[in-house]
């Protein structure tokens, strides 16, 4: 009698499924941040008497912290790539107030006023990219100069406060989706009182857009899953995975539904803005050769630059891309704010910044995700909103956001040191 023998492929051979403790373990910060996330909005969500999870104050935080999240996607790539960049808050000044000249005085179209802030963001990161890549000045020299010299600029451009912009132009912050597929009753508006913040409808066109975004998670999640089997990686158990989708498209379904529901419009202009800008930087960080190169100048520049890595060509284009986003934040902001000031823009080098450490980007370079940024800038809003709906004074909430940032900061060294450590 022959004994049988079973042969398997070397990818099966290789591949060792996760339990969830490994995936856990291996993705703590992730996980951490989005446990940290989740009890931010139940803590003010409680203390608030629900107050911040109404549907009018959810579409609010969107317009809000928009020009957090496009800022924080440029200031990633910029952290990942070991540098930094203090200048986005005054470019956001400088190209707000050059739109809103152009419309104010010119009476140039908003759309090609449009056209030319972005543009002019890209020459200014062209700019910084430039003394950074090529000349070989540290970006914290350079940004910091930027950030002098474009406040200066921007205060002499909106000299004046110049407002009364086409109704278009304030709709990219302000207006919200045609509702072109109607509404569905609320199952519930027969016990909601008559001043009740819940509409009494849902808006589909937000609904369909929930959906559609659920559908696109699960699809990605079974396309990375395949090909992480076919090259013979770790691959989390089925049924964690199966937990983790239906945890988070819960998440987008109460998101949505809540949306959907507000009495201001539908789904916010500037949230779709938003989510395509988000899907472009995580395609360029995973799925391009420059975003893999960029991931190796920030770990190793010299290991980078001696493996044939174009160091100088990528640092520009990162400052080219940041510039690209501020432009657009500039556009968000003015257009909020239905006006052109010199003042506009305090402060949001540092929101950008917090979020991506909050969101997981390490302090010395190589490591950082966009659905980290992402999930570190809702933080800051949500600490920003809450507050305000408590009546925190603005001095505190400074404090309270510093010393979050701390705290990321130091858990993120922390867990370093403990992994060199084992």
């Amino acid at each position: 009698m022959t004994a049988s023998t079973t042969t398997s492929s070397p990818a099966t051979t290789a591949r060792a499924t996760a339990s969830l403790a490994d995936i856990v373990s291996r993705n703590l910060r992730q996980y951490g941040i989005m446990i940290a996330l989740v009890a931010i909005i139940i803590v003010f969500a409680v203390s608030t008497q629900g107050r911040l999870i109404v549907p009018n104050n959810v579409w609010t935080l969107i317009q809000q912290n928009a020009y957090v999240v496009i800022l924080a996607l440029g200031m990633l790539l910029v952290i990942i790539a070991g540098h930094i960049d203090l200048s986005v808050g005054s470019v956001v000044a400088f190209v707000g107030g050059i739109v809103g000249y152009m419309m104010y005085a010119w009476d140039v179209p908003w759309g090609l006023a449009v056209l030319a802030g972005i543009a002019t963001g890209v020459l200014i990161g062209a700019w910084h990219g430039f003394w950074v890549a090529y000349v070989k000045v540290p970006a914290f020299v350079v940004t910091l100069a930027g950030m002098l010299l474009f406040r200066g600029l921007a205060q002499v451009i909106a000299a004046r406060t110049m407002a009364g912009f086409p109704a278009g132009f304030n709709a990219i912050a302000g207006g919200s989706l045609p509702n072109i597929l109607g509404f569905l009753a609320n199952p519930f508006a027969g016990v909601l009182p008559a001043n009740s913040p819940f509409g009494q409808s849902f808006d589909l066109v937000t609904l369909l857009i929930g959906l559609i975004g659920i559908a696109g998670l699960v699809v990605a999640t079974l396309r990375s899953r395949r090909s992480q089997i076919a090259h013979g990686l770790p691959v989390e158990a089925q049924r964690t995975m199966i937990i983790r989708l239906v945890v988070i498209s819960l998440v987008i379904l109460a998101f949505t539904g809540i949306l959907a529901m507000n009495l201001i419009g539908g789904t916010p202009i500037v949230l779709m803005i938003v989510a395509a800008l988000i899907l472009v930087t995580a395609f360029i960080t995973t799925r391009t050769v420059f975003g893999r190169h960029v991931y190796a100048v920030g770990g190793n520049r010299a290991g980078a630059l001696l493996s044939g890595v174009n160091t100088a060509r990528v640092d520009f284009m990162i400052f080219v891309y940041m510039g690209f986003l501020t432009g657009i934040a500039a556009i968000v902001t003015t257009s909020r704010a239905g006006a052109a000031v010199a003042m506009a823009g305090q402060s949001y080098e540092l929101d950008a910044i917090a979020s991506c450490f909050i969101g997981g980007a390490a302090v010395s370079g190589g490591v950082g995700r966009v659905t980290g940024v992402v999930i570190g800038a809702l933080i800051m809003g949500v600490l920003n909103m809450g507050l305000s709906i408590l009546n925190v004074n603005a001095n505190w909430t400074m404090a309270i956001k510093g010393l979050v940032l701390l705290a990321a900061v130091a858990f993120d060294l922390v867990s370093k040191r403990r992994g060199a450590g084992a």
